[in-house]
Parts: C-alpha cells; sequence; structure tokens
C-alpha cells in the first residue's frame, strides 16, 4: 500500500502550528487592549438602510412629516415607525386592537383623537383608568377644563375649588356634573343586574347618546364607544371619581333601605378574554402604561393558564401587534416602561421572529399621538382600509 508522504503531514503539522501562534498573539494584544486590523464593508452591498435629511421643501401634510421623520434617527424614527404599525394594524381586517390608556389625555385636550380612532373602526375595545373616563365626561357634559395660572398658589387654588392637574385647573363644578349624570344613570339601574366597569361604561354613553338627541352633539369616548358597540374596560374602578360616585350612591340606598348594587370585576376580566379569544389576530395601542396596560397585557399568561392548570382546550393567542407611547425609561424596572421584548418572555406577544410587529415611542403622548393619528389618518383618506371582519362583541 501507498504511503501519505510525511512531508506532507509535517507541512500540515507546521502551519496548523504557524496558524496557532498567529491566533495566540492576536488574543494576547486584544487582551491588552489593541485593536484589530479591520476589514472594512461596503454598506450598500451589507444592504444597510441609508437615512436622509428631513426636507422641509418637500413636505405637504402631515403625513409627509412623519414618513420623513421615520428616516431620520432617535425619537423621531421611533414616531414614523410607529405611524407604519398603527396603519398596519388598522388595514389588517382580521385584527381586533385593544387600546389602553392611562395618564390625564382627556384633561390635556385629547379625547377626541381617541373618538376619532373608535368612530373608524380602527380602535375596537378601550381599557382605561377611571379617572380618564370621568374626565372625558366634563367634556361630554358641555363642560371645559383651563389653563393654569401659575401666579395662584395650590391653597389659593383648593379654596376656590380648582383642582391641578400639572398646568391644567379641573374646576370641582365639572365634577358635580359628572356626577348628576352619574345619579342617572344608577337610578336607571335594574338593582338585580351584578355590575362592573364594561357595562357601567356602556350605560353612561348610552345616556350620553339619548341625551344629545335633538341638540347640538357634543363628543365623547364613551358616547362613542356605546354608538360603535365597543366596550369601555376600567380594571381599577374604585380608583376613580366614578367609583368614588359609586360607593357614595350605596351609602345612600342603605340609608333608603334598598339592596345595595353589587360590582363583579371579575365579570369584566371574562368579558374580556371571551372577547379576545373569538378574534384572528389582536393589535394593542397603549398610552402610557400602568394597571390599563398590565391587565390587556395579561391576556395571554391568563389564557395559558387555563389551560396549563385548568385544562381547557384553548388556544394561545397573543398579541400580534404592538404600538406604545411613554416616556417611561426600562431601567427603572416598571411595567411602564418595559419593552415588548420583555413581554415575549412571559407569552403576551408574538415575537418578530414569527410575525409580530411593534412600534415604541418615548416621547409625550400630548405630542406623539396627534401626529401619529393624524398621518394613519390622511393615509386612510388616500388608500381606504377595508371593513374589518373580527367577531362581533356581544353587548
Amino acid at each position: 500500500m501507498k504511503r501519505k508522504s510525511t512531508a506532507k503531514r509535517g507541512d500540515h503539522g507546521g502551519k496548523h502550528q504557524q496558524d496557532r501562534h498567529q491566533q495566540d498573539r492576536h488574543q494576547q494584544d486584544r487582551q491588552e487592549g489593541s485593536g484589530i486590523d479591520r476589514k472594512l464593508h461596503d454598506p450598500v452591498a451589507d444592504r444597510l438602510i441609508p437615512l436622509e435629511p428631513l426636507d422641509l421643501a418637500k413636505i405637504r401634510s402631515i403625513d409627509d412629516l412623519v414618513r420623513a421623520m421615520s428616516k431620520t434617527a432617535f425619537t423621531g424614527r421611533q414616531l414614523g415607525e410607529a405611524a407604519d404599525v398603527l396603519e398596519a394594524m388598522a388595514r389588517d381586517q382580521e385584527c381586533f386592537v385593544v387600546m389602553t390608556l392611562a395618564g390625564a389625555m382627556t384633561v390635556a385636550k385629547q379625547g377626541l383623537l381617541i373618538s376619532e380612532l373608535i368612530d373608524r373602526g380602527i380602535v375596537n375595545a378601550i381599557v382605561s383608568t377611571g379617572a380618564l373616563m370621568a374626565h372625558g365626561l366634563v367634556e361630554a357634559t358641555g363642560r371645559a377644563h383651563f389653563r393654569h395660572n401659575p401666579e395662584l398658589s395650590d391653597e389659593e387654588l383648593y379654596e376656590a375649588g380648582y383642582n391641578r392637574v400639572y398646568d391644567t385647573l379641573e374646576p370641582e363644578q365639572n365634577l358635580d356634573d359628572v356626577e348628576r349624570v352619574m345619579h342617572a344613570v344608577f337610578s336607571a339601574w335594574d338593582a338585580d343586574e351584578v355590575m362592573c366597569s364594561y357595562k357601567l361604561n356602556r350605560a353612561i354613553g348610552a345616556h350620553l347618546a339619548k341625551r344629545e338627541k335633538g341638540r347640538s352633539r357634543e363628543r365623547g369616548i364613551l358616547k362613542s364607544a356605546y354608538e360603535k358597540n365597543v366596550p369601555v374596560f376600567v380594571p381599577a374602578f374604585s380608583d376613580s371619581e366614578l367609583g368614588l360616585d359609586y360607593a357614595l350612591t350605596n351609602r345612600e340606598r342603605d340609608k333608603e333601605g334598598k339592596a345595595r348594587f353589587r360590582f363583579d370585576p371579575f365579570e369584566d376580566l371574562e368579558h374580556f378574554a371571551a372577547t379576545l379569544l373569538s378574534q384572528k389576530r389582536l393589535g394593542i395601542f397603549t398610552i402610557g402604561g400602568g394597571v390599563p396596560r398590565n391587565w390587556s397585557q395579561q391576556f395571554g399568561p391568563f389564557i395559558e393558564l387555563r389551560h396549563r392548570r385548568g385544562g381547557e382546550d384553548l388556544p394561545l393567542k397573543r398579541y400580534h401587534y404592538g404600538l406604545r407611547i411613554c416616556p417611561e425609561p426600562v431601567y427603572w424596572g416598571g411595567l411602564s416602561g418595559s419593552p415588548y421584548s420583555e413581554a415575549v418572555s412571559w407569552g403576551k406577544f408574538v415575537p418578530p421572529a414569527e410575525g409580530g410587529k411593534f412600534g415604541e415611542v418615548f416621547v409625550d403622548a400630548t405630542v406623539g399621538l396627534p401626529l401619529i393619528v393624524a398621518a394613519v389618518l390622511e393615509r386612510l383618506k388616500k388608500k381606504p382600509a377595508g371593513k374589518k371582519t373580527i367577531s362581533q362583541i356581544a353587548k
């Protein structure tokens, strides 16, 4: 049998030894903090996406501006990409969109933006703080909020009945008007029916719609939600003016010898879960964070636990789309600032590798929301979206 050349074996061994020496030298250099002899790439060949200068001479609309911002950097790019996500949710005919609201958005006069999203069929359910809905009732009853005069102290504001929310005032008289609306709704409530937030909010919306017939119509979130059959959930109901009105009503019923109203927040949870389970795809549009965001996002874990612990035969649904506007940084560790990538680990969202589509904008929502919504509405005006084929929601 012919032998292999020993010289070849020797050459291979020598080359291998030489390569190892070179690797050892490179490793030693790197450990000492030295750089490397870089091989510079061509960004075009690597298919990197170039940025573009924001040229105001080419801007003719809000959508033009937002699209141009998406080709810049930092928060501007975040905002532009966020509009793409909202547009995708609006155009996906099988996507049921949940909007979660925290912060004083109605005091900040953003309520009509939310009403517009409901009226256009872009948002299909609302999860909110109770305070946001209560302050929204102020607008729906024709009342106003006012600019704060910083020359007035908080002690003076208290004495005059002006409640301050940063740079804006909510007159206590406004909340008395809200109470009158709530009194009318509670007076018509069947005491045998267990109350929960989505049922109560629907009743408020019905009252507002009925009251406005034949008059100049004041727009409002709850009225739009009633007219479009969009459920409005308030998970922390007792933490609001509406919750206080409920508590005071029950105390009055005690004095009158009437049976107390019963409130079951788990009816909200079950109805929300049943609604989302019946959908093909899910999207979530979050303003701020807090309880509304967490309560809405826990849908995925709730369904998983019902399947794993309860033995129910259920599809393990997660959100396909996510868009949030919130300046809260991630490093505080709170839910409001947590990124969607973190929520993927909890089984709440479909990861991007499986088709998930997310946008996150670290900006004040009173700046980001109007720009994003206006841009998307302009796009839908130019090219309308098809009608949603989401499952009907039981009233």
